[in-house]
């Protein structure tokens, strides 16, 4: 079985969990800080996707979110990454922009990523050629006019970030037509990649599990995604700049 089709198997599975749990009772804990959750759900939905990771291909190397499972990709490697409910302050909050997301890894080329937001049915894939957005290609926004894009701070800005994210909010505000954060990055990448948001804008180095899912989206729907001096956008990028294209130059002018 090839791995775009386990990856949309396994990352169903995980989300099909994480869904018959959402706005249940859980238990709730913290790890690095005070609203950086991690529950039940997101450690049951891991382990069977891991499961079914494992079952198909059990050599691979896996990169997760949640518990002692490897945090960075390796250079050459073939592996895959997991976050299992990215969006969880949502996920605990019963705000429904979370998702459930699974990318495969063949030395530093994405193959497969599938993003499944089970509380809104939907779900983006893509393999080595097009994006779907629930089995129909999908395409980037072709927004050309910073002044009326919807632009969306992405990855996670706790108190400790506080300064760098108010200084974006800063600088997008004035210039674009909206700013968003919908607090899963994962489901703003996939919005990038249906054209719902013209583009997304991180800064600092990212997590490969908040990330490398929705760029390949973005980047098989036709877009551009880079990090902030222009270079294309890797897991080791400091910063990540996701548009549909048209908009890209004068974004990264904006953030210089």
């Amino acid at each position: 079985m090839d791995r775009e089709t386990v990856a949309v198997e396994a990352a169903r599975e995980g989300a099909a969990l994480a869904a018959d749990l959402f706005r249940t009772p859980l238990d709730v804990a913290t790890k690095a800080s005070a609203t950086d959750y991690v529950t039940e759900a997101d450690t049951g939905a891991q382990r069977r996707i891991v499961d079914r990771v494992t079952g198909a291909y059990p050599d691979d190397g896996i990169v997760g979110e949640e518990g002692d499972r490897r945090k960075r990709l390796r250079t050459g490697e073939t592996a895959w990454v997991i976050d299992p409910i990215d969006g969880t302050t949502n996920y605990v909050r019963g705000i429904p922009f979370w998702a459930t997301s699974v990318a495969a890894v063949e030395d530093g080329e994405t193959v497969a990523a599938v993003n499944c937001l089970p509380a809104v049915g939907v779900e983006y894939c893509a393999g080595t050629e097009a994006t779907t957005r629930d089995g129909e290609e999908t395409e980037v926004s072709d927004e050309t006019a910073l002044e009326t894009s919807i632009v969306a701070p992405t990855l996670r800005y706790g108190r400790e970030h506080g300064e760098a994210y108010g200084r974006l909010l800063d600088t997008l505000s004035p210039a674009v037509g909206d700013v968003r954060r919908l607090g899963s990055a994962q489901t703003t990448l996939s919005l990038v990649a249906g054209g719902r948001i013209d583009a997304a804008v991180g800064v600092g180095r990212s997590h490969p599990w908040d990330t490398v899912a929705g760029v390949h989206l973005i980047r098989q729907a036709g877009g551009t995604v880079t990090d902030l001096a222009g270079d294309p956008w890797t897991p080791r990028s400091e910063g990540l700049v996701a548009s549909g294209g048209g908009i890209h130059d004068d974004l990264l002018a904006l953030l210089s």
